[in-house]
């Protein structure tokens, strides 16, 4: 056993069955000498419980007093006694402690080296790290965490330039960083203001996949936020991070915390704080962000440009954001496109039309996005001639491959025009493989113009395509129950809980002062609820007096209609109008995003609540903008 013990002082409890089973065989001699071993890992397994106990309750002393008591202390003991001088700034004790260790393992030398920079005895610290051998198989030591705990101590002490070179000396011994060591080093660059270094390792970062690293968030914020020195590339890190992990409200504060402490936002700051407005559809903070980029001359760049163009179309501002882009002086297809499919979505079909003329006259290239943006345009506007004309030209020209959102867009045009038989024919005399998207696009105008027989044919096209398509179910549903087919809507609903299909619910939001507020059909979650349902009701009595009357048709249940009158007025899209009524000054423009179609009942009744309570209203659903002013549409009711 004396053997063993010398060979193996170490050892612990958790590796000692693995152990006993390869060295020591079965024998009976080998039995009993199994049996003094497992005691001397018992042993052991007590002596560092008490040690770590006495360390937990502020008694180093009597740690140490255990720890002479055993004859053979064990790694663990010894690293536990380590960590509880460190804790009292007893360095002294630690490096005597260390060196009395007859082996150390990786998690020993990590540890010394992180009391010492927690001691700030950087000369220490650069002798251990120094004398810490290479990873074996052995016996591995020097690893990422030991590199982590230089670059980041050294960094934090004022020694920002050393930890630089310590990191570049860890890609040198072929030790990859984690995305700790990556925020640590971003720190550092901030502090030794290494513009060019942080580039590269921005660059990294993305190669390597850590942006989408969501635990370290937190941890990146802790840094940055103690970070004495901060400059362009550390703020860019963060806020890549913020985008990455879906934390697109914390995006604009970096770029106004960037502009309050005097760091320089350059085009690639203005592009990513755009972004975030855009995903956050923030109109306001979008506007904030222009502003600045106006002042510092950047109003003008063509990718900072082109950002304001998607954030406007975006925010429902078409008009900023045709304004934008006039301005630009060079315009890339970029920015062509943009504000073309921008238009498109707003229903200004005669401003799309306009604009890509005047690209063909500039000698610009059309893409698959210009031609997509186009036919939206033709869709939205009901002008059918000139999407017949634009499809033949470009799949006459060769200017593009047509591919199946191309069709699809098509299909919506004859679509809503009423062309549903020529819709029809037009799939089936496709070149390319027909997908689900493209009989959906039928479906939708079937639904739209009261022909059910064809909308069966496309359903079953789109099943047969896709069994669980959850839109195909729902359109058909709907379909249905505004005929009054309730057995049929029965048998769908029926058939989608079997399959484990879901619809999806609808739901309506408002952004005011860059805060989401989230709305669903007769949601009474909200603070605020009592004052949106007695706004509501306020609605009601004016909308009465203008001679509305719900339209019983489109409500999916089958009910009294009293109760289908209430079901329809406390749709999702109605509770968010009066909650931004409630939460706005008198005459601003309310933008309410929705993730389904507007029904037809809510588009009458928003036409009109426009009109009574005098404010612009935009809505946008799943398909388009809808304008609502002074008791009209933007769309011309061709929608």
């Amino acid at each position: 056993m004396t053997r063993f013990r010398a060979i193996f002082p170490n050892l612990g409890c958790s590796c000692t069955r693995s152990f006993l089973s390869s060295w020591l065989g079965s024998s009976k001699t080998h039995t009993q000498l199994s049996k003094r071993f497992f005691r001397r890992a018992s042993h052991a397994t007590r002596e560092s419980h008490a040690v770590s106990r006495h360390i937990k309750n502020g008694k180093p002393d009597e740690a140490r007093e255990v720890l002479d008591m055993f004859q053979f202390p064990d790694v663990r003991s010894f690293t536990k006694m380590i960590v509880g001088c460190v804790q009292t700034g007893r360095l002294d004790d630690v490096l005597r402690l260390f060196y009395e260790m007859p082996v150390r393992d990786a998690i020993c030398w990590n540890t010394i080296i992180k009391g010492c920079l927690d001691c700030g005895d950087l000369t220490t610290v650069e002798e251990l790290f120094d004398e810490m051998p290479e990873p074996s198989v052995q016996m591995p030591s020097r690893n990422v965490i030991s590199w982590t705990s230089m670059i980041g101590g050294l960094d934090q002490n004022g020694k920002s330039e050393e930890a630089l070179i310590v990191f570049e000396g860890m890609f040198k011994s072929g030790v990859l960083p984690n995305p700790s060591t990556l925020t640590c080093a971003f720190s550092a660059c901030a502090n030794a203001l290494s513009f060019p270094l942080g580039v590269q390792i921005h660059g990294h970062v993305f190669k390597s996949g850590f942006c989408l690293s969501v635990f370290r968030i937190e941890k990146a914020t802790q840094v940055f936020n103690e970070a004495v020195y901060r400059n362009v590339v550390l703020c860019m890190a963060l806020r890549t991070g913020y985008g990455s992990n879906g934390r697109h409200e914390d995006g604009p504060k970096v770029f106004s915390d960037m502009m309050r402490t005097s760091v320089l936002p350059n085009q690639s700051s203005f592009v990513s704080a755009l972004n975030s407005c855009c995903s956050l559809e923030s109109l306001d903070q979008g506007k904030e962000v222009h502003a600045s980029a106006i002042k510092l001359q950047l109003g003008s760049d063509v990718f900072v440009v082109n950002s304001l163009v998607v954030m406007y179309n975006k925010c429902g501002a078409v008009d900023d954001a045709v304004v934008v882009f006039k301005r630009l002086r060079e315009k890339n297809i970029i920015a062509w496109n943009a504000t073309i499919c921008g238009c498109a979505q707003h229903g200004q079909g005669m401003w799309a039309m306009e604009l890509f003329s005047q690209m063909i006259r500039g000698l610009v290239q059309p893409d698959e996005i210009t031609l997509t943006g186009l036919l939206s345009s033709c869709s939205h506007s009901g002008t059918l001639q000139k999407g017949r004309c634009l499809f033949r030209y470009f799949s006459e020209n060769t200017l593009i491959e047509l591919k199946q959102e191309h069709y699809a867009c098509m299909v919506d045009v004859l679509g809503r025009c009423g062309k549903l038989e020529e819709a029809e024919d037009f799939i089936r005399n496709m070149p390319l493989k027909t997908n689900s998207i493209v009989w959906l696009a039928l479906l939708s105008s079937c639904k739209t113009h009261s022909n059910l027989d064809l909308a069966k044919r496309a359903a079953n096209y789109i099943l047969d395509l896709e069994p669980h398509c959850s839109a195909a179910y729902a359109l058909l549903s709907n379909f249905y129950a505004s005929a009054n087919r309730w057995g049929d809507v029965l048998r769908l609903r029926v058939t989608m809980r079997d399959k484990g299909i879901m619809k999806q619910p609808s739901r309506s939001w408002v952004t005011i002062k860059g805060q989401k507020h989230l709305f669903h059909s007769r949601d009474k979650f909200h603070h605020l609820s009592e004052n949106i349902y007695w706004k509501l009701d306020w609605l009601k009595i004016k909308l009465e007096e203008l001679g509305y009357v719900p339209d019983k048709r489109l409500s999916l249940h089958d009910v009294e209609d009293e109760q289908k009158e209430d079901s329809l007025f406390y749709h999702s899209e109605r509770l968010a109008i009066a909650f931004a009524l409630i939460a706005t000054v008198e005459g601003s423009t309310i933008t309410v995003m929705k993730n389904l179609r507007i029904c037809g009942d809510c588009y009458s009744a928003i036409k009109l609540i426009a009109k009574i309570v005098d404010h612009e209203i935009i809505v946008r659903d799943s398909s388009r903008f809808h304008q609502f002013r002074g008791g009209i549409c933007s769309c011309g009711d061709y929608w």
